[in-house]
C-alpha cells in the first residue's frame, strides 16, 4: 500500500508549491478562477492510453495542432491560466495537468466561435468579423459619419445601440467578436439605436453545467470511470416546467442556447421526419401558402426563417404569434392543434387558439415588404408580398383571355423584323428616354397649355395614376393620390413645420425623427430640414412686397427686413454708457404685412360671405390692432455653478382684432373678419422680445421708441398689399389694451400702484375712492398725461412738491407709448380674488371684532383657510395668486364651504350676497361682447355694483374705510362707462400675452444655439410660427395625415386606427 501510494502521489509531489495539497497551500486565484475540488489525472494530447490502442487497433493520434500554433490558440491560454507559464514547465516531461485547465481551454474555444452580441455561431453568418474592443475601421467609420455618429472604437457604439458595455469584458467569459449580422444593424441604426429586437444574452463564467461544454465530457472516458447507467424511462414525455422562452438565446438556424448558468437539463424537442410527414397531411396549404424560394434576394437564412411558419415552413400567412413568441400561419396553427392538441409545435408548450395574437408592426410591415419573384415564364418582375397574390391572379386573368381569344387574331401581333431587339424604355439612358418619348412629351406639354393651364405634371402624375388603377395597384394609387392632393404618405412641408414648432422639437430631434422613420418604413414621410427651412421663408416677416403712400417718415422703403435688433437705432453720446440688455424684434409695419398676409384667405372668405364683389373692394379696409406688452418675471436657466442671475424678459405684441371695408357707394362699413379666440396665444403675435426689467423706465423707453416711432408713421399712411391677386389699401388703428396694472403705470408716467392716486382711468385719490365707490368717470388720457408731465417738469407756478404733485394727479415720469383707458379682465379677476382671499382670512378670525391682531393670529386663520380648502375643494396653496385659481376660487360652492369656519350666521349671509353679487357682474367684463352674451347682467350692472359698495362700506367696514384696492375701484365705477364706449372688455384683455409666457421656455429648449442673442431670434422665430393661421390651418385640414406614418408601419392597423385619427386636434401635435 505504501509503494502503492508512493506511485501514486509520485508525479504531484514533484509539481510546484502552487498546485501542491495540502488545500490551505493553494493560492487564492486557482479556487476564484476554477473553483476546484479535486485534482485528477489526465494523459497528456501527445501520449496514448496503452488500453485504448491494444482493444482498438488505432494508431495513436498526432500532436494537437493547437501546440504547434506558435504560443496561439490554446496554449496562450493555459499560460494566461498558468500564471505565464507553459504546460512543459509547469508540469515537466511525463506530468499530468488539471482537467479543469483543459475543460477552461475548451470552453474558450467555444467562445471563440460566437457572436458577442447576438450569441449566433460566426460560421453560420456571412461577412467578416469584427472585434467587439477594437477600433472602427474606415469602412465603418465613414458610414457612421454620414449618419452623425463621432464615435472611434467599437465599444462606445456598442454600448450606444446595444446598451451593453463591453470594456469589462474577459476573455475566459465572454467572446471576443461579433458577427456581420450585429454590424449592419449598428450601421443601419447609424450608432445611435437599433432597429432590431436583438437580445444580447448574458454571458455566465465556466461552470460543471456549461452548456456549450455540457455536450461533450472528455473526462469520462479518460479518467476510467463508469459511466452511470440510464434509468429506464417511460414512453410517454415527462411532464415539463413552464418557462420562460424569452430565456433562451437563438445560436443557429434552429438550435436555441440557454443562458449560462440554468439548470433545465431537458433536451430540446425537435421535429422528427415522420412527425413532418404528418404536418404536411394534416394542413394541406402546399398549393395556398408561397414557398420561400421565391424570394428574389439572397436573405440570411436566419432572417429568412423568422418569415416562416413553424409548422409548413412555407412564408407566414395571415400570421399569428403564440404566448412562447412562436410565429404561424393562422390556418396552419388551427389545423395543428385540431388534431395533435392546444400546444406549440415549436417549443411543446401548452397554446390554445383564444391566446394567439397579431405580431408586431413593425415585423408585419417588414414582411410585406419582402420582394418575390414571380414564377410565371417570360414575367420574371418582382412584387411585394402584399401585392403577389393580386399580380398572380392578373396572370390567371390573362391565361383565360387567352383561351377565350379567336385564332385570327394572331395575325395582328407585332413580328421581329430582325435586327437589334428593342430594349425596354426603364433600361435605357436618359437620353434614349427623352429620344423615344419625344413626341409624347410634346403632345402632353400642347394638352397641359391649353386645358390645364400649363400644369404638365400633374397631366403626367394622373395619366400614372391611371395606369396604377388599370392594373389593379390601388395601394400605390392612393399612397400617389395623397402626395398629388398634399395629405399623406409625403407630407407636405407647411404640415411637418407646423408638427415641428407644436411639438416643440430642436433642429436634432426632428431631424432624428425624420431619419429614423424613413429608416423604418422605407418611405420619406417628413420632410427634410432644408425644406422646412424654405417653408418658413415663406411665413416670416420680410418676403412679402408691399409699398407705404405716402411713405412712412424715418422708416426704410425695404421690404425684406427680417429679425433685427432693437437696439440698432439706439443714438448714443460719450457719456452714455452702453446697454445693459438684449432685444430682438420684427419691424412694426413688415410684420403687420405678413400677418395680413397670414389672413389672406379669411379676407377673401369675409367678402364673399358678405356679398361684396371681390374686385370692387380694393380700397377702404381698416385694420383694428390690438397691442400687449407684459414682463415674464424671471426667466433665467436653473444651471451652472454659483448663484443664479435674475433674467427678466419682457414680450410686446399685437392681436389682428378685425378686418372691415367700407366698399364704394356704401353708407357703413362691413366687417368682413373677426378674431374668434382674441384671449388665445395662438392669435397673439410676438414683435419684440428683450431681456430687461419692466420696471426700468429708461432702458424700457430706449427699447420700444422706435416702435412707437413706427406706430405713429403707420397712423398717418396707408398700406398697398396684393390680397387675392389684387392691390388693395388698408388703414390701421392701433389699440394698446393689453397691459397690466404696472405696465400702464410704467409706459404712462404715473406713480406706483401704492401712491395716493389709485386709479389710471380717474383723478381720485385712494379716499376719495373709498368713501364714493361707484360715481367715477373717466378723465385721464394720453394727450393729458404729457401735458401734466410738462408742468411737472417745469414748474411753471413755483409750486412746492405736494401741490405740484397734486396738480399733476401722480404723473412723475414722460409717457411713451399711448394706451387706451380701459381695463384689464385678467388681472382684474387676479386682483378681485386676491381681494376676496383676505376677506376669508378676516371674517374665519373675526376680525371686526379686533383692533390690532397679531401676526401668529393671522397666520393660523390662513392655515385653516388653507386646510378647508385643500380638504373640501382640492384647492391647494399657492404663493402667488393666479387666473387658474381665481377662477376656482370665486364660486358659489367656495363660499358655502368658508361658511363653516365662519362662527356668525350674520357674517355667513353677507359673505353670500358679496359673492352672488361679484358672481353676477363678473361676466360683464369677461364677455367678449357683453350685450350678446350677458344682456340681464349688462343691465343690472350698476344695480349690482352699487348693492355691493353698500356691503363694503357697512358690514365690512373694518377693511374698506378710508382705502379701497385699485381693481375694485375699477369694477364698481368704471366697468359700465367702457362697455359703453367699446363695446367689450373681455376681448382686449392682455390674456393672450400672458398665456405665451409659457412657451418662452418651451421654444428656447428648441434652440441649438446658446448664445443669448442668437436664442431670442430663434425664439422670436419659432413664436411667430406658432402663431401661424396658415399652419394652424394646415394642420385642421391635414390631421389626418397621421394615418400616414401608421400605415407606413402597419397598413393592416391603419383602417382601425381611424377613429383615433379622426379625434386629433391641432394641439394633439
Amino acid at each position: 500500500m505504501a509503494e502503492g501510494s508512493l506511485e501514486t502521489d509520485g508525479h504531484r509531489s514533484s509539481m510546484p508549491a502552487e498546485l501542491c495539497h495540502p488545500h490551505s497551500k493553494y493560492s487564492q486565484w486557482k479556487f476564484k478562477l476554477f473553483r476546484l475540488k479535486s485534482m485528477e489525472k489526465v494523459p497528456l494530447p501527445t501520449e496514448t492510453r496503452p488500453e485504448e490502442g491494444a482493444v482498438t487497433g488505432i494508431s495513436p493520434p498526432a500532436a494537437s495542432n493547437t501546440e504547434a500554433d506558435n504560443g496561439t490558440g490554446s496554449e496562450s491560454v493555459m499560460k494566461l491560466c498558468l500564471g505565464g507559464k507553459s504546460k512543459e514547465i509547469v508540469e515537466g516531461p511525463g506530468r499530468r495537468v488539471d482537467v479543469k485547465l483543459q475543460e477552461m481551454d475548451t470552453h474558450m474555444n467555444q467562445l471563440r466561435c460566437l457572436c458577442r452580441l447576438c450569441g449566433m455561431a460566426l460560421r453560420t453568418v456571412k461577412g467578416p468579423v469584427h472585434d467587439v474592443n477594437g477600433d472602427l475601421d474606415e469602412v465603418s467609420k465613414g458610414a457612421l459619419r454620414k449618419m452623425g455618429c463621432k464615435f472611434t472604437s467599437w465599444p462606445e457604439v456598442v454600448l450606444k445601440v446595444f446598451k451593453v458595455d463591453v470594456k469589462e469584458d474577459t476573455e475566459s467569459v465572454h467572446p471576443l467578436s461579433f458577427c456581420h449580422r450585429c454590424w449592419v444593424v449598428i450601421i443601419r441604426g447609424g450608432g445611435f439605436c437599433s432597429f432590431s429586437r436583438t437580445r444580447v444574452p448574458e454571458w455566465k463564467p465556466h461552470s460543471s453545467t456549461c452548456n456549450l461544454c455540457s455536450p461533450r465530457k472528455p473526462s469520462f472516458q479518460r479518467t476510467g470511470r463508469k459511466r452511470r447507467k440510464a434509468i429506464p424511462r417511460v414512453q410517454s414525455l415527462a411532464k415539463r416546467t413552464r418557462r420562460d422562452p424569452g430565456d433562451c438565446i437563438v445560436v443557429g438556424e434552429r438550435k436555441a442556447l440557454r443562458p449560462f448558468g440554468d439548470n433545465h437539463h431537458g433536451p430540446m424537442l425537435r421535429a422528427s421526419i415522420q412527425r413532418e410527414h404528418w404536418v404536411k397531411n394534416i394542413t394541406h396549404c402546399q398549393t395556398d401558402h408561397l414557398n420561400t424560394k421565391l424570394i428574389s434576394e439572397k436573405l440570411p437564412v436566419d432572417f429568412l426563417h423568422s418569415f416562416t411558419c413553424r409548422v409548413c415552413d412555407h412564408l407566414l400567412s395571415d400570421p399569428v404569434q403564440s404566448p412562447c413568441r412562436h410565429l404561424f400561419c393562422r390556418g396552419c396553427i388551427l389545423k395543428y392543434n385540431r388534431v395533435l392538441g392546444p400546444h406549440c409545435p415549436a417549443c411543446n408548450m401548452s397554446c390554445s387558439v383564444d391566446e394567439l395574437a397579431l405580431p408586431a408592426k413593425g415585423f408585419l410591415s417588414a414582411l410585406h415588404s419582402l420582394s418575390l419573384l414571380c414564377p410565371t415564364s417570360g414575367c420574371g418582375k418582382e412584387f411585394r408580398l402584399d401585392s403577389f397574390k393580386a399580380h398572380c391572379h392578373g396572370h390567371d386573368l390573362d391565361e383565360q383571355d387567352d383561351k377565350q381569344r379567336p385564332p385570327e387574331l394572331d395575325n395582328y401581333t407585332l413580328t421581329n423584323k430582325g435586327g437589334r431587339p428593342r430594349q425596354h424604355l426603364l433600361s435605357l439612358t436618359r437620353r434614349a428616354q427623352k429620344h423615344r418619348l419625344r413626341d409624347m412629351k410634346n403632345q402632353l406639354k400642347v394638352f397641359a397649355d391649353k386645358e390645364e393651364g400649363g400644369d404638365l405634371r400633374s397631366v403626367c402624375q394622373t395619366l400614372f395614376l391611371l395606369a396604377l388603377r388599370s392594373g389593379n395597384e390601388h395601394r400605390r394609387a392612393d399612397e400617389l393620390e395623397a402626395m398629388m392632393q398634399g395629405r399623406g404618405f409625403e407630407l407636405h412641408p407647411a404640415v411637418c413645420l407646423a408638427i415641428r414648432v407644436n411639438t416643440f422639437l430642436s433642429c436634432s430631434q426632428y431631424h432624428k425623427m425624420y431619419r429614423t422613420v424613413k429608416a423604418t418604413s422605407g418611405r420619406q414621410i417628413f420632410q427634410p430640414l432644408n425644406t422646412l427651412r424654405a417653408a418658413e421663408k415663406g411665413l416670416l416677416p420680410g418676403f412679402h412686397p408691399f409699398e407705404w403712400q405716402p411713405a412712412l417718415k424715418n422708416v426704410s422703403t425695404s421690404c425684406t427686413v427680417g429679425i433685427i435688433n432693437g437696439l440698432s437705432g439706439w443714438a448714443s453720446s460719450v457719456d452714455d454708457f452702453p446697454a445693459d440688455t438684449i432685444t430682438r424684434r420684427f419691424r412694426y409695419d413688415v410684420a403687420l404685412v405678413s400677418a395680413l398676409k397670414d389672413l389672406e384667405e379669411d379676407l377673401l372668405e369675409g367678402l364673399r360671405e358678405s356679398g361684396m364683389e371681390d374686385s370692387a373692394c380694393t380700397s377702404g379696409f381698416s385694420v383694428m390692432i390690438k397691442e400687449s406688452c407684459d414682463g415674464m418675471g424671471d426667466v433665467s436657466e436653473k444651471h451652472g455653478g454659483g448663484p443664479p442671475v435674475p433674467e427678466k424678459a419682457v414680450r410686446f405684441s399685437f392681436t389682428v382684432m378685425s378686418v372691415s371695408v367700407l366698399a364704394d357707394g356704401e353708407g357703413e362699413e362691413v366687417t368682413i373678419f373677426t378674431e374668434p379666440k382674441p384671449n388665445s396665444e395662438l392669435s397673439c403675435k410676438p414683435l419684440c422680445l428683450m431681456f430687461v426689467d419692466e420696471s426700468n423706465h429708461e432702458t424700457l423707453t430706449a427699447v420700444l421708441g422706435p416702435i412707437v416711432a413706427e406706430r405713429n408713421a403707420m397712423k398717418e399712411s396707408r398700406l398697398i398689399l396684393s390680397v387675392g391677386g389684387l392691390p388693395r389699401s388698408f388703414r390701421f388703428h392701433f389699440r394698446g389694451t393689453g397691459y397690466d396694472e404696472k405696465m400702464v403705470r410704467e409706459v404712462e408716467g404715473l406713480e406706483a400702484s401704492g401712491s395716493t392716486y389709485v386709479c389710471t382711468l380717474c383723478d381720485s385719490t385712494r379716499a376719495e375712492a373709498s368713501k364714493n365707490m361707484v360715481l367715477h368717470s373717466i378723465t385721464r388720457s394720453h394727450e393729458e398725461n404729457l401735458d401734466r408731465y410738462e408742468i411737472w417738469r417745469t414748474n411753471p407756478f413755483s409750486e412746492s412738491v405736494d401741490e405740484l404733485r397734486d396738480r399733476v394727479k401722480g404723473i412723475s415720469a414722460k409717457p411713451f407709448m399711448e394706451t387706451q383707458p380701459t381695463l384689464d379682465a385678467l388681472h382684474c379677476d387676479i386682483g378681485n380674488a386676491t381681494e376676496f382671499y383676505k376677506i376669508f382670512q378676516d371674517e374665519i378670525g373675526e376680525m371686526y371684532q379686533k383692533v390690532n391682531p397679531t401676526r401668529e393670529e393671522r397666520r393660523s386663520w390662513r392655515a385653516a383657510l388653507d386646510k378647508q380648502l385643500r380638504t373640501k375643494m382640492k384647492l391647494k396653496p399657492v404663493m402667488r395668486m393666479n387666473g387658474n385659481y381665481a377662477r376656482r376660487l370665486m364660486t358659489q360652492e367656495v363660499v358655502e364651504v368658508i361658511c363653516e369656519l365662519v362662527p356668525s350666521e350674520e357674517r355667513r349671509e353677507a359673505l353670500r350676497e358679496l359673492m352672488r353679487l361679484y358672481i353676477q357682474m363678473k361676466p360683464v367684463w369677461r364677455a367678449t361682447c357683453p350685450a350678446k352674451e350677458c344682456p340681464d347682467q349688462l343691465c343690472r350692472y350698476s344695480f349690482n355694483s352699487q348693492r355691493f359698495a353698500d356691503l363694503l362700506s357697512s358690514t365690512f367696514k373694518y377693511r374698506y374705510n378710508g382705502k379701497i384696492t385699485n381693481y375694485l375701484h375699477k369694477t364698481l365705477a368704471h366697468v359700465p362707462e367702457i362697455i359703453e364706449r367699446d363695446g367689450s372688455i373681455g376681448a382686449w384683455a392682455s390674456e393672450g400675452n400672458e398665456s405665451a409666457n409659457k412657451l418662452f421656455r418651451r421654444f428656447r429648449k428648441m434652440n441649438a444655439r446658446q448664445s443669448k442673442a442668437f436664442e431670442l431670434e430663434d425664439v422670436l422665430k419659432h413664436h411667430w410660427l406658432y402663431t401661424s393661421k396658415y399652419l394652424q390651418k394646415f394642420m385642421e385640414a391635414h390631421k389626418d395625415s397621421a394615418k400616414a406614418l401608421q400605415a407606413t408601419i402597419d397598413p393592416e392597423a391603419s383602417q382601425e386606427c381611424e377613429t383615433i385619427f379622426s379625434s386629433l386636434e391641432v394641439d394633439d401635435f
